[in-house]
């Protein structure tokens, strides 16, 4: 056995002296210094010991004879197990035996202790030369490996996240240009229509009055620029109370992506709701249109209307128009993007037909009225969210918004239908404002009835859906209470069998072995 394993070894080198005598690598300058590896300190092994081509991705230095297809890897050779080249040209044939035995071994050890050196092994033909060999490794084709780069969180400027993020801050800087505005004189002029009121009308004091004079507004194609300057406060009072008020209770609370959304959307609609019923409340008694109702279209076209009715509208306007912009600020699902520009849509399309109308007296009632039926709704809303047991504020918001519609369709039948129906200007005159003409009057209460029909329907649905679901659970829960009920037995009935009853068939006593028969 000893004698053929020497036999091998000795025809293993003769082969490699075979091959080092085909293809003789570089020549070496007299007296230069062999490489070393940096690894142990062994000598390098030359190229032409492998046949000139590359191994383990050392690379020809400058002068040898490159481009050649690399062998296969040293394992291979070294620790392979009996497999063959293709070729004796291009690598010979690698040792039959086991590995780790002969002069295969001791040849290839150089590249093994370089490969074991290097942190991550070259691949062969790579291009990477050895430690320590004082020779410059040609360009590696393999790319370095990357380096993790920081999460930058800084959108780029400009984008879609820069300006979700910063929508707030943008705004802010574009209202600050019409109030620095007022501060110059050249400016003045252009910066007054976008942050006051326009169109008013002083009108001179009589001897029934006793202040000296009332300033009274009527609307304009100036409105426009006044309800941009308040649409964009808006936007940024709405950013105020998302970070500072409704985030921080999200963060509490700890809601889910569909509750999140809600939480945001009725947080927002009951601060405005709030806001609106107080200031439209405060109107209302101080102009004594609930002591009397006649008011409503007495004197009608209301074509001059004071200073706090118009700026409500105007605001009332500008809230209503921030809110498509909105959507794309708070990221909306598209799914819901619909409904909510129907939403919108229908408060916009009525708040502005009253005030374009001249029918400020009967939206203001109206808005009010609705504005409180809404608020109690999204109040209830956010509190059933922190307290999922709660239900009394949904109970009574379903009856007030029922008493809502009536009142509502009471009060424009009765506006229209009798009021403004007995009234002795009925001309359609645009200079004047007086749209009281039978087509005017038809039009609008079928508008307002529309959307209290639509409403009511939205509301049966709701309710309906929610009598379904209460229904669909209560059965399971009373289900689950008797299965767990008929479950659990006492040790009694366990004792006497089925519900303390002892059953004729011997069940509760065990059963009596047969006899074995011989």
């Amino acid at each position: 056995m000893e004698t053929k394993l020497r036999q091998r070894e000795g025809g293993e080198r003769n082969r490699m002296r075979l091959w080092a005598a085909q293809e003789p690598g570089p020549a070496r300058a007299a007296g230069q210094p062999q490489p070393r590896c940096a690894a142990r300190g062994a000598p390098a092994a030359p190229q032409a010991a492998v046949g000139g081509r590359e191994a383990r991705g050392h690379r020809l230095p400058a002068g040898g004879r490159a481009g050649r297809r690399p062998l296969r890897p040293a394992g291979a050779l070294a620790g392979g197990g009996g497999g063959r080249s293709r070729r004796p040209g291009s690598g010979g044939r690698a040792a039959r035996g086991r590995g780790g035995r002969g002069g295969v071994k001791r040849r290839l050890l150089p590249f093994l202790c370089c490969a074991a050196a290097s942190s991550h092994p070259p691949l062969p033909g790579r291009g990477e030369s050895c430690a320590g060999s004082g020779e410059a490794a040609a360009p590696s084709s393999r790319p370095a490996m990357a380096i993790r780069k920081k999460s930058n969180k800084n959108p780029p400027v400009l984008s879609h996240e820069f300006i979700v993020q910063n929508h707030a801050d943008i705004v802010s800087c574009m209202a600050m240009i019409f109030l620095l505005g007022l501060m110059f004189e050249i400016t003045a002029k252009a910066a007054v229509i976008f942050v006051t009121l326009q169109y008013n009308v002083t009108i001179p004091a009589t001897e029934e009055q006793s202040a000296e004079t009332i300033s009274l507004y009527h609307y304009g194609i100036k409105d426009l620029a006044t309800i941009f300057f308040y649409m964009l406060v808006a936007i940024i009072i709405h950013a105020i109370i998302q970070e500072y008020v409704l985030d921080k209770i999200n963060r509490k609370m700890h809601f889910s992506k569909t509750k999140h959304s809600k939480f945001n959307e009725s947080g927002q609609l009951s601060a405005f709701y709030l806001f609106s019923c107080v200031w439209g409340t405060s109107i209302l008694v101080s102009e004594n249109y609930i002591s009397d109702p006649t008011s409503l279209w007495r004197d009608y076209p209301h074509t001059l209307i004071p200073f706090q009715m118009k700026f409500f509208y105007i605001l009332q306007l500008a809230y209503w128009f921030h809110a498509f912009p909105e959507l794309y600020f708070q990221k909306t699902k598209k799914e819901d993007i619909f409904r909510q520009i129907v939403y919108i849509g229908l408060y916009l399309f009525h708040i502005a037909g009253a005030y374009l109308l001249n029918l400020t007296h009967l939206g203001l009632v109206l808005l009010v009225l609705h504005y409180f039926v809404e608020f109690l709704f999204h109040i209830s809303r956010l509190f059933y969210f922190s307290d999922e047991r709660y239900q009394k504020g949904f109970s009574l918001w379903a009856v007030l918004f029922v008493l809502g519609r009536l009142l509502t369709l009471i009060l424009s039948v009765l506006t229209f239908g009798f009021g403004l129906a007995r009234a002795e200007n009925q001309q359609l005159n645009f200079s004047t404002g007086n749209f009281n003409i039978l087509a005017v009057r038809i039009s609008v209460l079928a508008s307002i009835c529309l959307a209290q029909a639509f409403m009511m329907w939205k509301f049966i649905n709701f309710q309906l859906r929610r009598w379904r679901e209460h229904s669909s659970s209560q059965p399971q829960s009373v289900k689950k209470k008797f299965v767990t009920a008929k479950g659990k037995t006492s040790r009694k009935e366990r004792e006497n069998g089925i519900n303390g009853t002892v059953t004729s068939n011997g069940a509760d006593s065990p059963r009596s072995r047969k006899d074995k028969s011989s």
